[in-house]
Formats: structure tokens, sequence, C-alpha cells
């Protein structure tokens, strides 16, 4: 079987809607990533494949091809599995080439939820089963898992000092390709202004809930995408693997509680690979919610220093078709920083409207 390995990645600048991203469009956001990922490799690209969720429809990744000016002969593909959309075109690529349809693609995501067309979000279930917006969502799934906002509100803090220290050490540099003048993520709060928000912010979903805005990620724009190549083509390039791809698992829960089906999604994938959570180094679920997040940890037994080590989504930003891209993006450098790693697996996770979780593990290539 041919293996699949990312031997490069990048991610624009995070930008909250109506911010710094506001004047670029989707294509324009992907289109220096696929330039920067292609260089020198431009007819070997079998396809593109991005995801992206809120519009504005049309084929994007076919767009965003064109905007870089790669070959015509590459064709492009756009894919929607709401939040999961980023990791299912990574996800798909990697089969690709195992299944021998290719050698050389590049996948992710991109969102522009300041220039969506959308007025409000897309069906994720029929209202007999039942169709509750996101942050109803995160509350159904706190009152499942008995999570209280306190638990919330102390996740939320660590999210955002590590993303903090991240930030302020440069952890953050080598991961992001400048649009323009924008070099860095919009929106940082030092430990100190956000102990104050989440001690202020009040359940915005739920009269007596306990979701608030300080615990819940906003509404961003960006991209993320990565290079994945057949393994030897790769080194026949003179490229370096960094992550192989070695199995992913889909999985279906209610669509109340979107925000645990990484949960099961998680458990096969390790299941059918004789592995538990002791046997991965590092792990990112996306922070859309805190509820999500400690549900997932409290459920699968991850430790908090293997989790989403660098911050997420909760301080950063979740551009939903994206957010996939960006972890394994962020996976691809930390592994790089690391030289103590003890297993040499690293897995990425998201849950999507409608119920849908979908897990990725990778072996780190020495």
């Amino acid at each position: 079987m041919n293996r699949a390995v990312i031997v490069n990645a990048k991610r624009t600048p995070i930008g909250k809607i109506g911010g710094i991203l506001q004047e670029y469009q989707p294509h324009e956001l992907a289109a220096p990533l696929l330039k920067h990922l292609a260089k020198g490799l431009e007819e070997k690209i079998n396809d593109i494949i991005l995801g992206n969720v809120v519009g504005p429809g049309g084929n994007v990744a076919r767009v965003s091809a064109l905007e870089a000016d790669l070959p015509l002969s590459v064709p492009g593909m756009t894919i929607d599995r709401q939040c999961s959309a980023g990791l299912e075109a990574i996800r798909m690529a990697c089969y690709l080439i195992q299944g021998g349809a290719g050698k050389c693609y590049i996948a992710g995501g991109v969102e522009s939820t300041t220039t969506s067309p959308f007025p409000s979000k897309a069906r994720f279930a029929p209202d007999k089963i039942g169709d509750p917006d996101m942050g109803l969502a995160a509350e159904n799934v706190a009152e499942k898992f008995c999570i209280s906002k306190e638990t919330q509100d102390q996740y939320a803090l660590l999210s955002y000092t590590r993303s903090w220290e991240s930030y302020k050490t440069g952890l953050y540099t080598d991961e992001i390709l400048p649009i323009g003048e924008h070099t860095h993520d919009e929106v940082f709060f030092k430990e100190r202004k956000m102990k104050k928000l989440l001690h202020r912010a009040k359940p915005v979903f739920k009269k007596n809930g306990t979701v608030t805005a300080a615990n819940s990620c906003g509404i961003h724009d960006g991209a993320a995408t990565v290079l994945i190549m057949e393994e030897n083509e790769a080194i026949n390039c003179g490229l370096k693997p960094i992550l192989r791809f070695k199995d992913s698992e889909v999985a279906g829960i209610h669509p109340n509680y979107p925000g645990s089906a990484p949960i099961p999604a998680i458990q096969e994938l390790l299941n059918r690979n004789n592995l538990t959570i002791a046997d991965i180094d590092l792990i990112e679920i996306n922070e859309a919610f805190a509820s999500k997040i400690i549900a997932c940890s409290n459920e699968l037994s991850i430790p908090f220093d293997k989790l989403n080590v660098c911050g997420g989504a909760l301080s950063i930003g979740h551009p939903y078709g994206a957010s996939g891209s960006i972890m394994i993006t962020r996976l691809f450098y930390e592994v790089q920083r690391r030289k103590n790693l003890e297993t040499n697996y690293v897995l990425a996770a998201i849950g999507s409207g409608g119920g849908i979780g979908i897990a990725v593990l990778f072996e780190v290539v020495n």
C-alpha cells in the first residue's frame, strides 16, 4: 500500500468576523497558501481539496487554484462536512494516495464568515430529531456530562493562557503565512483580562445555563492547508516526511450532542489500532466550546498536558471549515519542536453539526 505523508503545512492568521481579513474572499485567503505549498511541485499536484462551510458556494478549491496561478490541469474539489470539512479534506487526500489515485495533493480548509452570503446556519438535522443551534448543543453536552460553568471557565482560561504564551514565545510564527500586512492572529487576551471576562460572562444560550461567550469560540475568518504526498515520491523530490497517515474513523451520534461526537470516533480508532490514549503523544480536539473539550477529556481520560498544548479555537478562533486543517498544521510544527516524544503517535479530532465526529491518527516520521 502507498503511504501518505505530510511534508509541509501553513495557515493564515486568524481574524475575527469583520476584522483584519474582512476584505478577503475565501479564494483570496486560500490562494497564497496553495501557491506557497505548491512551489516547485506545480506540475506534480493531482488535486486541491478544500473544506468550506459558509460559502460563497461554487467550487472554492478550483477558484483558489486558479487564483494561485497553478496549472490549469489542477482541478480542485470543495467539500462540506460542516466543522469537520478541513480535517475530512486531509483524510480524503490521504486515502486517495493510499489507493493509488495520485501522489501529490494539497488539502485543508478555508472560511470567510465575514463575506458569507448566508444569514443563518444551515440545517443540520430534521425537526423530528432536533436541530439545535451550536450554543444550545453545547449546553446539551454540558448537561449530559455534568460539566459546570466553573469547569468550563477553568479550561477556557487554560486555553487562553497557552495561546498567549505560544504567541509571546513565537511558537505560532512558523505555521503562519502572512496575508498582506497581517502576520499574527487578531485576538489575544492576557490572563488577568481573561479572568475578568470569564467571571463576568453570563449564559447566552439558555437561561440558567453554563455556556457563555467567554467559554465558547468566536466567529472567525482564516485558512489552512497541508501538502500531502506519497512517501517515496516526497523523498525523491528531496522533501522530508513529518507525519505519516496511519488510520481514521468517522462516527455519527445524536445531532443534539455534536460536541461529544469525537468520543466514539477516537475510541473506535484506538481500538482498531490496538492503542490507548497513553500511546498518543499529542492530541488536538477542536475547541468550539469548553464543554465539548471537557466531555471528551473526561470520557476518554485525556490528560490536559497532551491536549491542545499550544491553545486552540477558544482563544484564536474557529473558522469552521478551516479548523480541522489548523489542528493538523499545529501538530506538524509541534512534533518538530519536540525531541522527547515517547510513542510517535499524534491524533486530531473534531465534532460537527449533525452529530458527526472525525478522528485521524498520524505516526511521526523519525
